[in-house]
């Protein structure tokens, strides 16, 4: 693999790419610029429900030239972690499209029997009989993984549960913590990185002081939070005093971001 010194780029998605249906001001000339300028990047995600090819189409949908093999998916990087464990491939999936396909692509058996892991992530068809499966499940000894913690998502206006409101009955029934592989915490990143093309440093870039700029901050790399999703110039002061997260650079946009770093972009 080609590696290069220039800076990489680790870029969250919802809220510093788009808004669900709306583009968020220079994003797309932010991956232009990164890219003529030959700076390696990936786009790195907690949504666990799409596939790879699902988000690229859904970036370029907002004019973001993007490939498949351009995305990590929290539910890539749980189907890295149990694919690696080496207790068994009987998996119990608790979850939609992207999560299923991502188990299957790392060699994975789905079951719905004495499973060797039960993998959790946002599952809109989430039922009482799932739950009790996944309970007794665990109990009986499957190891359990949450592809990512966030408890509320954002849809057409309104907020919606997440993977880490199903997670909190499951946790709650057996008060037993899973394993969690999404942001903020680190194997997301670390799995990122093992398929980034860089050896110089790394930034994390996001919205989200708690998630994106604290996934960074755990895996060591730079970080530049942009007022552009749920932190904004009105909220910001309040989310890192609350959050207690420092990134390194904090902009009102991708533009102002490129500027800061000294990379030639334009407004």
């Amino acid at each position: 693999m080609n590696t290069s010194t220039k800076a990489g780029f680790l870029i969250d998605l919802d809220g510093t790419m788009y808004a669900g249906h709306r583009s968020i001001p220079h994003a797309a000339a932010f991956i232009d610029t990164l890219r003529e300028k030959g700076h390696p990047l990936l786009f790195v995600t907690n949504n666990s429900s799409r596939t790879p090819e699902a988000v690229a189409d859904h970036l370029a949908y907002h004019g973001i030239t993007a490939f498949a093999q351009d995305i990590v998916t929290s539910s890539q990087a749980a189907a890295r972690y149990v694919a690696e464990r080496g207790r068994g491939r009987r998996v119990y999936a608790i979850g939609e499209e992207g999560l299923r396909a991502a188990l299957l692509e790392a060699g994975m058996e789905l079951v719905d029997d004495r499973p060797d892991y039960v993998v959790q992530g946002i599952d809109r068809e989430f039922s009482y009989r799932k739950l009790e499966q996944a309970v007794g499940y665990i109990a009986a000894g499957a190891e359990y993984v949450l592809t990512n913690p966030d408890r509320l998502l954002p849809a057409d206006g309104k907020l919606v549960p997440g993977a880490g409101a199903i997670a909190a009955s499951i946790r709650e029934a057996l008060k037993q913590t899973p394993t969690v592989i999404g942001k903020p915490f680190e194997p997301i990143m670390r799995y990122a990185l093992e398929r980034l093309p860089c050896d110089g440093e790394v930034w994390a870039v996001g919205d989200n002081p708690e998630t994106d700029i604290g996934a960074g901050k755990a895996a060591g790399l730079k970080t530049a939070l942009v007022l552009t999703g749920v932190a904004t110039p009105d909220n910001v002061d309040r989310l890192l005093m609350e959050t207690r997260v420092r990134p390194d650079l904090v902009c009102t946009d991708l533009a102002e971001l490129l500027d800061r770093l000294g990379i030639a972009g334009s407004r």
